[in-house]
């Protein structure tokens, strides 16, 4: 680990960006499925699901989202909604008291200040009641089109695994990424570095042998650098493809491994 973070030591900020856009290239050949896990129709329906992802997983959310919208459709639906009902059908999510709460409340600022329609700017986005910027970023890139990078859990660790940033305020990550990456390329590349996180790259141990942005990463050497034993790590349905691509015998990867990752 530290041969490999001494190659980058006197790395200029031109040279960072490309190795930046190197790594975002090989991320998008890595992870060709990567795309937004939460389950919806309509942006408002996104807005809603990002609020309930919150300390859980969006495998618990997309559990419990199809009952809420068959419930609740509209904007109007949730500031009218009654408190003990949703807070029946969130229970399972966690922090439900606060969830109902939240969407009681932007339902209640919707109908008020927009007719009862989601806004496409960033700026009335974050004004609107459990919204902040990470999930304003996730409905303007996944619902209205509009390049957006989601600095999570695993956004942030990783960008500071990547060198792309030292830092761990995500409003200074989200600008210090955007600056290195092309913007058309902000909501996919945000959606690669989640799945690499989930997949590939986790908190405690990352798979460092069977990875393929090991070439271009400072922190290689993290966790297990032999193939074996890094193939154990990887996770996800296309966990032997990942292996493959890595150069790494496929059958390393045990047959457990092959689910969707849970993590949040």
């Amino acid at each position: 680990m530290v041969r490999s973070a001494k190659r980058f030591a006197n790395e200029t900020p031109i040279g960072r960006k490309r190795r930046a856009r190197r790594m975002a290239k090989v991320l998008a050949e890595t992870h060709p499925d990567a795309h937004c896990e939460l389950d919806f129709t309509t942006p408002l329906e996104l807005a809603v699901a990002t609020i309930l992802s919150a300390q859980t997983t969006d495998v618990r959310v997309n559990e419990v989202t199809p009952v809420l919208f068959r419930r609740f459709r509209t904007a109007a639906d949730y500031a009218a909604g009654d408190r003990p009902e949703l807070e029946e059908i969130l229970r399972p999510t966690g922090f439900f008291r606060a969830k109902t709460d939240s969407l009681i409340k932007l339902g209640e600022a919707l109908t008020e200040r927009h007719g009862g329609v989601l806004p496409r700017t960033l700026d009335e986005l974050v004004a609107l009641p459990g919204i902040g910027r990470k999930t304003a970023n996730v409905i303007l890139g996944n619902a209205f089109g509009v390049p957006g990078i989601t600095v999570d859990t695993h956004l942030r660790r990783l960008a500071n695994r990547f060198g792309w940033v030292a830092e761990e305020d995500p409003v200074k990550i989200e600008f210090q990424v955007a600056d290195l990456i092309e913007k058309r390329d902000w909501t996919m590349m945000s959606h690669r570095v989640i799945f690499h996180g989930r997949r590939v790259c986790h908190a405690r141990k990352p798979a460092c042998g069977a990875c393929t942005l090991a070439p271009s990463c400072p922190a290689y050497g993290t966790g297990p650098t032999e193939a074996a034993a890094a193939a154990r790590l990887l996770k996800g349905p296309r966990a032997r493809d990942l292996a493959a691509q890595a150069g790494v015998d496929p059958e390393l990867v045990p047959a457990a491994a092959i689910v969707t990752p849970e993590a949040p």
